[in-house]
């Protein structure tokens, strides 16, 4: 078997910006593994909040020995993007060779359509009262905050869509006294959850505190090994890929987070639909889905996911899986 990698970068639509900064291209791995002419396709985001960039994570691929399988991957490689790349197209690669489609192999139903939320980027009050009303059709929107002057930029939104849900993602940007102060006005304004509002490992005040909506984790939750110290401070969990380290863990998370008694969250890096393709799996009965990344772009794989009225679609088997 062969082992490639290649960094791709794909246009953004429109400047993307968060708490902790803009971009305006998303920069990609893609992975391919071929075995007695057959190949399999992954993709992964190098982030570097994990410490992750595009040469690092391609040194632990490219490492990898060319007889790895996915159980052996698991011993090699902890959670995060390199891992996500290698197991995604090990799968795409099992069920090529198998003639069926990746939740045959798992045993699952074919995945149906799920509505995912629209990220509306960090930006001014006026900015993101424009974006809201332009997507206001949307029936999911999820908001970028995480900065001193959040609640003008809630109010505008609401007032651009006011028939829509919506969530919020602070990226770690508040404190516990900021989440405290806003909380009632979240509530106020329709907001049904909001994601990783202090700082992961800066946390333990959730448990101390009111969490009058829905706190999910993100930054604070990677893998099942991450899921013993998330008690008493999140209802949710956000399940990605590239933070699970592959299809393989995100499914045993899933699991392992039901059993604990959270609801989930299926989210995604800024990727391509060949990144989102097998999240959809996962995404199956999670109480929020956020795989809109291929929205977020101005290209895109050439067999792309399909999104309309019903939501995002499984991916064809000329994309993954």
């Amino acid at each position: 078997m062969t082992i490639t990698v290649t960094q791709d970068v794909f246009k953004l639509a429109e400047v993307f910006t968060i708490s902790r900064g803009s971009r305006t291209e998303a920069k990609v791995l893609t992975v391919s593994v071929t075995r007695d002419g057959v190949t399999g396709w992954g993709e992964c985001v190098p982030y570097a909040r994990y410490d992750e960039t595009m040469d690092s994570v391609t040194d632990e691929i490219t490492a990898l020995p060319e007889d790895v399988t996915r159980d052996g991957l698991y011993d090699l490689l902890g959670a995060g993007a390199a891992r996500n790349a290698v197991d995604c197209a090990l799968w795409d690669l099992e069920a090529k060779r198998a003639g069926k489609r990746v939740w045959d192999l798992i045993g699952a139903p074919a995945p149906k359509p799920c509505i995912t939320a629209f990220t509306l980027s960090l930006d001014t009050p006026e900015n993101m009262k424009l974006a809201a009303a332009k997507h206001a059709h949307r029936p999911l929107l999820k908001i970028k905050l995480g900065t001193p002057d959040d609640m003008a930029r809630l109010e505008a939104v609401r007032a651009g869509a006011p028939n829509s849900t919506i969530i919020v993602d602070a990226n770690e940007g508040w404190t516990a006294d900021v989440y405290s102060d806003l909380a009632p006005h979240l509530l106020r304004l329709g907001v049904t959850m909001v994601e990783q509002p202090l700082p992961a490992g800066a946390d333990d005040m959730l448990a101390e505190i009111d969490r009058p909506l829905p706190v999910c984790a993100d930054e604070s939750c990677h893998d099942t090994a991450t899921l013993a110290g998330l008690a008493g401070k999140y209802d949710m969990i956000n399940i990605k890929l590239d933070k699970t380290g592959g299809l393989t863990e995100a499914l045993r998370l899933n699991e392992a987070a039901r059993a604990a008694g959270y609801r989930v969250m299926v989210g995604c890096m800024v990727g391509s639909s060949l990144a989102m393709a097998p999240a959809t799996i996962v995404a199956q009965g999670a109480e929020v889905v956020d795989l809109d990344g291929p929205l977020l772009l101005a290209e895109d794989r050439a067999e792309p996911l399909n999104f309309d009225a019903a939501g995002v679609h499984p991916p064809k088997a000329a994309l993954w899986g």
